[in-house]
């Protein structure tokens, strides 16, 4: 109790400090008004709002081609319009399979019929409407097969490894793999590089079950008839409409034969719920399952192969459907032709009042507030765009086609695109552009907690060091100067802008108190979200004063408040990374080599186990990364002076309008021309989802991902690829810096 009260005294003596202080990109004049500004703005927030917004948009199911996707839009266009914006629909034509045939059946030992259905409970309203979608994966394959079945853990590569280890194939046959530890489209992707010819996906309780707590409805947690529904479309290949890669999926746009679209899955996936996995996991035999894979159901878990037969059958509806975007913006007063971006998409896979109604809720009370400050006769120096997407559930579908629609003027107006997705009662977390690390350490500073009255900043701080596993750790935490943010990988909105068009991007939320198993399933509802996630619905408020400050800053700062030192320290931790990585592979090659040399893994083994025995593996050769650190010292260099004639600036009167269109335009010297091996459409050097992680993010992904394949002369060509867009950012700086 103590230690909260002095977290809360710091915290409050800290906050009235800071509103006091200059803000970055303002002189002490600006930034006083723009304080004003903010204070009008919070005051216009209102969380009974924003739960009603919720309850409103959340009441009927609304995927992209519903009759429910096309109101929700609606009634997102006549609020923007209401508050002030001028604001349209953007229509675009995207492929979105949807099932026709679903079966799922035990054949041997025993029968067993999938049920394939959640619940109905009388505790949530919503559960039993009519229109929602089955449980399935979209970008599945068409395909009937029939196999024996294997338990391959979480479906990662290491995972498969392990298999060969224990003398396991599962070619020809079909696969069951636990959601968690990666995006769910890796796993039947691996599968099928490994010759699988199905795939199920289910969420063992152990992960998203009775494990963790009370299920749905008495508790918050996954209840045994739920399902994750969700795409596993390639995204890491490209996301979007899979028909019309690179190009806006306009009416009349060129479009792909669908068997010439790579992002499109060759085998059947189907989503199940615990209850119709236990039959089939409790009929495998074979060898029992190492213990870091066993799970929650009451049995001793099995791999497979055996007697265990299934059939898998899926057939779906390859419809082209619109998706509506809608698109309102308030016209700045100074520079039309610079843009705020602030986006959150709109559609479900049901109703979706958690995902992703809870941020877009959030955003429409932020467009009140600042309609309430338009009519004060307040003006945004630059335009201010709010973007509500549709389509994202499906593969990002909304944002991708008006990105890539948009392209050449959004790399020319683009200052920034601000992204928000679900959000629930927890900690503050962002991720984005490091050039944007500091700006949003005051931007967290500038919002109060609602649990426990300190800033934002200083709750995840205090989160960070009870968490620290070690004293250095925490002695770190402590001394730093600045809270790091997050590298951004995919799995929202913010992809198309940050890796294709080198867009500066922030992506913002609020979590991890939230706890529960709705995801994706019919109980993403309102009964679910105001019990277990956002109770009076206060961590909406505060995403929408804490984006909102974001959006009021970045449309009127004086200079813009980028800062490339923090850039340039985080791509120098990256470099270190990938460099200690190397020299990591090296050393333990050795090892394993020399152990393979003296017979050890072999004295070791258990004959009953039947394991593989190791061989040799190639050597790590040498690699030079000259190129790479002196690429990046140039920065260092660059970042510093141009952070002292950004200093000089933002202490004048002048007109900084070419500086500021430098500033935000810097990021794009980081687009590799070529793009990503395999993958051209993702051309940023620094950010990409990993090629096995799907949402999770690999920074300087081309060095790192050759290393993970040990293709030695991909990992020359890709330091040298780096290195040049490392370069062309350090002299575009210095330029920026006369």
């Amino acid at each position: 109790m103590k230690k909260l009260f002095a977290l809360s005294l710091i915290a409050t003596t800290t906050f009235g400090a800071y509103a006091q202080k200059t803000l970055m990109g303002f002189t002490p004049a600006s930034s006083a008004t723009q304080l004003q500004t903010e204070q009008q703005f919070d005051q216009a927030i209102s969380s009974p709002r924003i739960g009603a917004t919720l309850k409103d948009l959340s009441a009927y199911p609304h995927h992209i081609g519903s009759p429910g996707g096309k109101i929700v839009a609606e009634k997102i266009l006549a609020k923007l319009k209401s508050y002030g914006f001028d604001a349209h629909l953007q229509p675009y034509k995207v492929l979105f399979p949807t099932p026709k045939v679903r079966l799922l059946e035990m054949t041997g030992p025993t029968k067993y019929t999938a049920i394939l259905k959640e619940a109905a409970l009388a505790e949530d309203p919503t559960s039993s409407q009519a229109g929602q979608l089955p449980t399935y994966n979209a970008w599945s394959a068409d395909g009937d097969v029939m196999g024996q079945l294997v338990f391959v853990n979480y479906g990662l590569p290491d995972d498969y490894e392990t298999l060969a280890a224990m003398g396991i194939d599962v070619k020809g046959k079909i696969v069951i793999a636990k959601y968690g530890k990666s995006w769910r489209g890796i796993k039947p992707k691996v599968a099928y590089e490994h010759g699988a010819i199905g795939c199920i996906i289910y969420s063992d309780p152990k992960d998203d079950g009775f494990f963790a707590g009370d299920v749905y409805p008495k508790g918050a947690y996954k209840n045994e008839t739920g399902v994750q529904r969700g795409s596993v479309m390639d995204m890491v290949i490209y996301p979007g409409d899979p028909l019309t890669p690179g190009v806006g999926a306009t009416e009349n746009a060129k479009r792909l034969d669908r068997k010439d679209a790579t992002t499109i899955l060759k085998i059947p996936v189907l989503p199940i719920s615990y209850k119709d996995a236990k039959p089939l996991l409790a009929a495998l035999g074979g060898p029992v399952a190492p213990a870091e894979w066993r799970g929650a159901l009451p049995f001793t878990y099995h791999i497979g192969p055996g007697a265990t037969t299934v059939h898998l059958k899926l057939a779906f509806n390859w419809d082209l459907v619109t998706a509506y975007n809608v698109i309102g913006t308030i016209k700045g007063s100074t520079y039309p032709d610079e843009w705020v971006l602030r986006g959150n998409h709109h559609d479900g896979w049901v109703n979706g009042a958690d995902d992703p109604l809870s941020g877009q809720s959030a955003l429409l009370d932020e467009a009140k507030a600042l309609g309430d400050l338009l009519k004060t006769g307040w003006k945004p120096k630059r335009t201010i765009v709010y973007c509500a997407w549709d389509g994202e559930e499906p593969g990002l579908l909304g944002s991708t086609e008006y990105a890539e629609d948009h392209d050449k003027e959004l790399q020319q107006k683009a200052v920034v695109y601000i992204n928000s997705d679900d959000i629930s009662r927890g900690f503050y977390h962002a991720g984005g552009s490091h050039a944007l690390e500091n700006f949003m350490g005051e931007i967290s500073e500038s919002v109060i907690d609602p649990e426990t009255n300190v800033t934002a900043k200083e709750r995840k701080r205090a989160f960070e060091l009870v968490n620290a596993a070690s004293v250095k750790a925490k002695k770190d935490i402590m001394e730093r100067k600045a809270d790091p943010i997050g590298a951004l990988g995919s799995g929202s909105d913010f992809s198309s802008f940050l890796q294709h068009l080198g867009v500066p991007t922030l992506d913002i939320g609020f979590g991890g108190e939230g706890g529960g198993g709705d995801y994706h399933s019919i109980y993403d509802s309102y009964a679910d979200y105001v019990r277990f996630k956002d109770p009076g619905f206060v961590y909406g408020a505060v995403l929408a004063k804490t984006v909102g400050h974001t959006v009021l800053r970045m449309a009127n700062a004086d200079v813009l408040p980028f800062d490339f030192r923090s850039l340039s320290n985080t791509l120098n931790g990256y470099g270190k990374e990938v460099m200690e990585m190397a020299n990591t592979m090296r050393e333990s090659t050795a090892m394993e080599n020399q152990l393979v040399k003296s017979n050890a893994f072999n004295l070791a083994a258990d004959p009953t186990k039947k394991m593989a025995t190791p061989t040799a593996t190639a050597e790590v050769p040498a690699i030079d990364f000259g190129a790479l650190t002196t690429s990046l010292a140039a920065l260092k260099t660059s970042a510093d002076k141009l952070a002292a004639a950004m200093a000089t600036a933002s202490a004048s009167n002048i007109d900084h309008k070419a500086l500021n269109e430098t500033i935000y335009k810097a990021e794009q010297q980081l687009l590799a021309p070529a793009g990503l091996p395999r993958r051209p459409w993702y051309k940023h050097s620094i950010y990409a989802p990993g090629f096995y992680t799907g949402y999770g993010v690999k920074t300087m992904p081309g060095i790192r991902e050759a290393i993970e394949q040990r293709n030695w002369s991909e990992v020359q060509q890709q330091i040298a690829a780096v290195s040049a867009t490392i370069n062309a950012l350090a002299a575009y700086l210095d330029k920026a810096a006369m």
